[in-house]
C-alpha cells in the first residue's frame, strides 16, 4: 500500500454528491471561522470589556477559560464523533457555543464572562475537531488537500481580519457584539450542516459502552494540569501552595485515568494511539510544533513594537504575514508529498523551521521592519510544508471509526504543546529579563515601561536578549520535531486504500 492510496474509511455521501459536498464545505468553512476568530476578535475588545466589567486582575481568563474547554473536550469530542457520527457532535458543539456566545453578550460581570467563555470553549472543542476529521470523510486522499488549504485560509484571513473586525465593534457598537455577530453566522452554518450533511446509516452497537468515566477523568485531570501551566509563574509563583496543589491533584487524576482506561471497553484515548507508530510520531511532532508557535504569537509583538519602535498595527503585520505563507504552501504541500511522501515532507518543512528559527537571533539590533518580516514569512512557508502532510497523513492510515479519535489525538498534542510553551517561554523571557536588569524585572513590567515611554535603552536591548532566547527555545523544539520523524515515524506512512 503506497502513500497515494486512497483511505478505507466509511466516508460520507458527500463524496457522491458534489452540489451537497459544497454546501458542507461552506459550512464547515464558516464554522471554522467562529472558532478562528474567536480569540484574536476578543483580544482587540478587552480595554473596552475591562472599562465596563471591571475585572483587570483576572482578565486574561477570557482567554485561558476558553482554550482550556477546548483542549480537554477534544479527545472527548473525538471518541465520541467515532461512535455516533461527526453530525449530531457538530451539531451540538455549534449550539454550544452560540449559547456561549449568546450568554457571553449578556455578562453582568468579569467572572460570568469568563464563565460563559468557558462555556464556549466546551461548545468550540467539537467544532475544532469535527471540522478537521470531516474535511477528510468528504475528500479522497488525492483531493484532501484542496479542503485543508480552504481551511487554513480561513484561519489566515481570521488572524488578519479579527483585531481589526473587533476594534470596528468595540469603537463604533459595543463590545457585545463581538459576541453577538457570531449567532447569524453559525446559525447559517447550522442550517446548511443540517439540511446538507447526510451520513450513512450506522449500527451503534456500543452506545452503552461509552466511557463517561473516562471522560470525566480526561477533563478533570487536563483541567488541573493546563491551569497549572497556564497561571504558574503569572497568577502565583511556581512553587507556591496554588501551583504545587494543582499539579498534585492533575498527577493523581492522571494516574486515575490510566487506571480508568484500562477497564474502559471503549476508553475515550484508545491505547492504539499511541502503540502505533505513524500517529505516535505525528502527535509528538505536532506537540512540538505548539510548542515553538509560542514564539511568534505571543513574542514577536512586543519585540516589535519595543524594539524595533513599530506602532501596535504595523507590529501587528509583522507577525501576520506568516498566515498569508502557511496556507499557500500548505496547498502546494501536495506536489511534494506525493513525490518523496509524508514523512520527507515534513521533515523538510520543520527542518528548515529550525534554521528559520534560530536565524532569528542573527538579526542586527535593533534592525529593520523587513528583517523579522521576511524571516516570518518564511517560517510560514516551513511550516505549511511541515503541518498539513501530517493531518493528511495521519488522517489515511486510520479507518472511519477511528478517524475522529486520531484527528483529536494530534488536535490536543498541539494545544497542549501551545500551553507548555506559554509557561516554558515565559519563565525564559522573564529569566533573561531578571539577568540582564535586576530580580525584580519580568516581561509584564518591562512591557508597562515601554508603554509610559519610560523605558531606557538597557531595558530595550533586554527585550531583544530575550526574545531571542526564545527563538532559540523554538528551534530546539523544531529540532526535536525533526528528531522524532526521523526517529520514530515510519519512512512510509501505511496509508489504508478504498
Amino acid at each position: 500500500m503506497g502513500e497515494t492510496g486512497r483511505t478505507a474509511a466509511q466516508d460520507t455521501a458527500g463524496r457522491a454528491a458534489p452540489k451537497r459536498r459544497g454546501a458542507v464545505v461552506a459550512a464547515l468553512m464558516l464554522t471554522m471561522a467562529l472558532a478562528a476568530l474567536d480569540s484574536t476578535i476578543v483580544a482587540t475588545a478587552v480595554p473596552q470589556i475591562v472599562g465596563d466589567l471591571g475585572g483587570f486582575s483576572v482578565f486574561s481568563w477570557l482567554f485561558s477559560g476558553y482554550l482550556l474547554a477546548v483542549t480537554v473536550t477534544l479527545p472527548v469530542y473525538g471518541k465520541l464523533s467515532d461512535t455516533f457520527g461527526r453530525k449530531p457532535v457538530l451539531v451540538t458543539g455549534a449550539a454550544v457555543f452560540l449559547l456561549g456566545s449568546l450568554l457571553c453578550a449578556l455578562a453582568w460581570n468579569m467572572a460570568a464572562l469568563i464563565a460563559f467563555r468557558v462555556v464556549q470553549g466546551l461548545g468550540g472543542g467539537a467544532l475544532q475537531g469535527t471540522v478537521q476529521t470531516l474535511a477528510a470523510d468528504l475528500y479522497p486522499l488525492e483531493q484532501r488537500p484542496r479542503i485543508q488549504a480552504r481551511l487554513s485560509t480561513v484561519w489566515a484571513v481570521s488572524a488578519v481580519a479579527g483585531p481589526g473586525l473587533g476594534g470596528v465593534l468595540a469603537t463604533y457598537a459595543d463590545w457585545r457584539w463581538i459576541f453577538l455577530v457570531n449567532l447569524p453566522v453559525g446559525a447559517v452554518a447550522l442550517w446548511l450542516i443540517v439540511r446538507h450533511l447526510h451520513e450513512p446509516r450506522r449500527r451503534f452497537t456500543d452506545r452503552s459502552r461509552v466511557d463517561w468515566a473516562g471522560a470525566l477523568t480526561v477533563f478533570a485531570c487536563g483541567g488541573a494540569l493546563l491551569t497549572a501551566l497556564v497561571q504558574g509563574g503569572v497568577a502565583w509563583d511556581w512553587l507556591s501552595a496554588p501551583s504545587l496543589t494543582l499539579l498534585g491533584a492533575g498527577l493523581a487524576l492522571l494516574v486515575l485515568f490510566f487506571a480508568v482506561e484500562r477497564r474502559a471497553e471503549q476508553p475515550i484515548i484508545p491505547g492504539w494511539v499511541w502503540r502505533r507508530r505513524t500517529i505516535a510520531a505525528v502527535n509528538l511532532a505536532l506537540g512540538a510544533l505548539g510548542v515553538l508557535m509560542v514564539a511568534p504569537t505571543v513574542f514577536l509583538p512586543t519585540y516589535a513594537q519595543s524594539v524595533l519602535g513599530l506602532a501596535p498595527v504595523a507590529a501587528g503585520f509583522v507577525l501576520s504575514v506568516w498566515t498569508l505563507t502557511w496556507p499557500v504552501s500548505a496547498a502546494l504541500s501536495q506536489h511534494v508529498y506525493r513525490r518523496i511522501g509524508f514523512r520527507s515532507t515534513a521533515m523538510l518543512g520543520i527542518g528548515a523551521a529550525a534554521l528559520i528559527l534560530a536565524a532569528f537571533p542573527l538579526l542586527p539590533y535593533p534592525g529593520r521592519a523587513w528583517q523579522p518580516t521576511l524571516l516570518m514569512m518564511l517560517l510560514g512557508a516551513a511550516l505549511g510544508l511541515f503541518q498539513l502532510p501530517l493531518i493528511v497523513g495521519v488522517q489515511s492510515t486510520v479507518r472511519w471509526e477511528e478517524r475522529g479519535t486520531t484527528t483529536a489525538s494530534v488536535l490536543f498534542c498541539r494545544q497542549t504543546g501551545q500551553t507548555a510553551g506559554a509557561a516554558l517561554f515565559g519563565a525564559v523571557a522573564n529569566g533573561v529579563l531578571a539577568a540582564r536588569l535586576g530580580d525584580a524585572s519580568d516581561l509584564d513590567t518591562v512591557t508597562r515601561a515601554l508603554d509610559t515611554g519610560t523605558a531606557a535603552e538597557a531595558t530595550r536591548r533586554a527585550i531583544a536578549d530575550a526574545v531571542h532566547a526564545v527563538y532559540l527555545g523554538a528551534a530546539a523544539a523544531a529540532a526535536l520535531a525533526f528528531v522524532v520523524l526521523l526517529v520514530l515515524a515510519p519512512r512510509k506512512f501505511p496509508v489504508l486504500k478504498d
